[in-house]
């Protein structure tokens, strides 16, 4: 609360200080924010919430990966592993720091559609950058109002087409052999009915990768197309297709992460470790208006997601008759429904806003194991290819959430927010490989939670707003992390249960100089935290830790300091620790940082040149529960510059980026609990990039 309250101060000290200038007054724009399910200025909304425009994700970025613009939101920490086999890894204030591959803790929705699981698996590997309007990073105990493993959210909405129709074309290359080639068509069609807008991209990325081994191509589609009828409802309709293949470098040990950055684990040439993922998503979003101020949406969507990993589990290891091989194989099918009612009323004559709702999430997958040889194991024939099956699985997976969400304002000055969902999260799974020396291994798994949200909110002045949270929060074990026991022996790791935590939070908001300054402190008591306990070869087992504590402070401030020269700060410092399990009392949960920082400063006008720096830091993360291994912090920083040109029925954009630019080396991020000491993942060193996006209107 002290360093909540002197931010307050700071601010309306620079506020006054400001007022005495003869400058010119700033008027700000106020950004609606979605993610609370009750769309208002962000300055009103009573959480801590931060919205990246698709204006400001392109800003003299490549665009390929989400964590180019993460970096500048506080509370979140989004790593670039280098390595595409394995996806970013993101963690919100501490939740998802485990990860060892994928999204977790934290859940994703693309346009209201989740890009996470039931189970609480995400991916980000759909997410196109290019066509998004926004990206919304909702923070803190309000999170918890959608659900299992929602310690943060991550909100992508693709643009709508507007305008005339524009064909435009992208070219990106850079260090490293990157080659992107894009595709995109976009426009309004002035109809009052049917078909209004839409949006359009496709792209093709290769990469050979700043590690041996770890080459990438991705080929990533996207539409939006949105209908409207007369009788004012409305249907968006989003559809995307992703092909994917990725080599797995591997972790490094301390010495080959210091002498042999651009190394890759002998093991992994050995097994051509890698992955394949291709998934295919169609979703709808149906919103009418009804009488009354009410109004009731649908939001459905089904995919399929299949996935072939090769791993570097060693041949010798696999002869025990339980092991379930190093070639994992997944198809999933899914499929999800939201129906969801908005009513805007009054109580007592003041303002009411009520939305009541249910989810249902479906996800039927088919596991298999197999060999990652052929031949015998005593003497194989072919290494890193796909051999004898191992494993065969069915698994289901439902959850089922009836919610509902009050927002009062009591009077002029004071909200209240208040929220409660009841989580239900069903496991089944029907083993098909039943040989002698390996049982029945066929189980399920049920798991219900209440969880409660409350905020109240008071505007100072017309300026600032000063707001507490209060919430409840679980997380379920995904399948992946039941799929393996720590005693490598065989069956679902059913006696992993789901962590729950108890979360508060104080905050203030206040428009200063030009901008929006935020500072919220918080805090986290979490039972049965779920973390890794080990990882082999690219194989992770999990188990439960006991309880740990989160608490820290996050400060954050955007906005225009003088004419087209716009700057952003951000701050987190977040004390993250187990508390009670075996041995490791006290000690710092492995893959959180203590201290993250962010600086940018831009020229950035509507068109001409433009140019900008940015400057971002990370503190030491401990790479293991012992807090034994760790990966030393670091300071890097991009400069970047580039020409827009708006002429006509042309538009032209241009830029080179450099980062890394004091060729610094450290670690992207690191492997929690490597089981051999491969903890680091490291980042590229000094690297470039030149954009070339042309568009014309008809």
């Amino acid at each position: 609360m002290p360093a909540v309250v002197l931010a307050f101060a700071l601010t309306q000290g620079f506020s006054q200080a400001a007022a005495a200038q003869p400058a010119e007054t700033v008027e700000l724009s106020p950004v609606l924010v979605q993610s609370t399910r009750t769309p208002r200025s962000s300055l009103d909304t009573p959480a801590s919430i931060s919205r990246i425009d698709g204006q400001d994700l392109l800003q003299g970025r490549p665009g390929i990966h989400l964590s180019e613009s993460l970096a500048a939101v506080p509370g979140i920490q989004a790593q670039n592993r280098n390595n595409n086999a394995q996806d970013l890894q993101v963690s919100i204030r501490g939740f998802g720091a485990r990860s060892t591959f994928g999204i977790r803790g934290v859940r994703i929705y693309v346009d209201g559609i989740p890009a996470t699981m039931p189970d609480g698996q995400g991916q980000l590997s759909n997410i196109d950058l290019a066509s998004a309007e926004s990206v919304e990073v909702l923070r803190g105990p309000y999170s918890a109002v959608y659900g299992n493993s929602s310690g943060g959210i991550i909100q992508v909405a693709t643009a709508p087409g507007k305008g005339r129709p524009r064909v435009g074309a992208s070219l990106l290359t850079g260090s490293d052999n990157l080659r992107r080639y894009g595709l995109q068509a976009s426009g309004g069609t002035d109809l009052a009915t049917g078909l209004t807008d839409y949006n359009l991209s496709a792209s093709r990325m290769t990469l050979d990768g700043y590690r041996d081994h770890s080459k990438t191509s991705k080929t990533l589609a996207n539409a939006r197309l949105g209908f409207q009828f007369a009788d004012d409802s409305a249907l968006t309709l989003i559809a995307n297709h992703v092909d994917m293949e990725a080599d797995d470098p591997l972790g490094l040990t301390e010495e080959d992460f210091r002498d042999n950055p651009r190394g890759v684990a002998s093991n992994a040439l050995l097994y051509d470790t890698r992955k394949t993922v291709r998934q295919s998503q169609l979703g709808l979003n149906y919103e009418k208006p009804l009488a009354g101020g009410h109004t009731l949406q649908a939001i459905a969507y089904a995919g399929q997601r299949k996935t072939v990993q090769y791993q570097a589990i060693p041949y010798s290891v696999q002869q025990a008759p339980t092991h379930a091989g190093g070639v994992i194989d997944l198809g999933r099918d899914y499929a999800g429904l939201d129906l969801r009612w908005t009513a805007r009323s009054q109580l007592g004559g003041r303002p009411l806003t009520l939305v009541g709702g249910v989810a249902y999430d479906h996800m039927k997958e088919h596991r298999q194991g197999f060999e990652n040889f052929t031949g015998p194991a005593g003497a194989p024939g072919q290494l890193g290819v796909k051999g004898g099956l191992r494993r065969d699985e069915s698994n289901t997976l439902w959850n089922l959430d009836p919610y509902l969400q009050a927002s009062l304002e009591i009077d002029e000055r004071w909200t209240l927010d208040a929220g409660l969902r009841y989580s239900t999260v069903h496991f089944r799974s029907r083993d098909h490989y039943i040989r002698p020396g390996n049982p029945d291994d066929s189980g399920s798994a049920r798991y219900q939670q209440w969880l409660p949200v409350i905020a109240l909110r008071y505007a100072l002045s017309p300026d600032t707003s000063l707001y507490a949270t209060a919430g409840r929060g679980f997380e379920t074990p995904t399948f992946n992390e039941l799929s393996y026991r720590p005693d490598e022996q065989p069956g679902l790791n059913f006696a992993l249960q789901p962590s729950a935590s108890n979360n508060y939070e104080i905050g203030v908001k206040h428009n200063a100089l030009g901008g929006l300054l935020t500072a919220a402190l918080f805090r986290i008591d979490t039972n049965d935290e779920i973390v890794s306990a080990g990882s082999r070869g690219g194989r992770a087992t999990f188990r439960n830790a006991g309880d740990t504590r989160r608490h820290g402070i996050e400060l954050s401030w955007s906005g225009r300091v003088a004419g087209d020269l716009v700057a952003q700060a951000s701050y987190t410092w977040l004390d993250a620790r187990l508390r009670n399990p075996q041995g490791t009392d006290g000690t710092r949960i492995p893959g959180v940082a203590r201290q993250n920082a962010y600086a940018s400063l831009a020229w950035a006008p509507e068109q001409g040149w433009q140019a900008g720096m940015e400057w971002r830091a990370q503190s030491r993360i401990q790479a293991n529960s012992a807090n034994t291994a760790s990966a030393p912090g670091y300071g890097v920083a991009a400069l970047y510059t580039g020409y827009r040109l708006r002429r006509s029925d042309w538009d032209l954009d241009a830029f080179v980026r450099v980062d890394n630019l004091f060729d610094r080396h450290y670690a992207g991020s690191v492997i929690v609990n490597e089981g051999n000491g491969r903890y680091y993942e490291p980042a590229a060193g000094r690297n470039w990039a030149v954009s070339l996006n042309a568009g014309y209107r008809f």
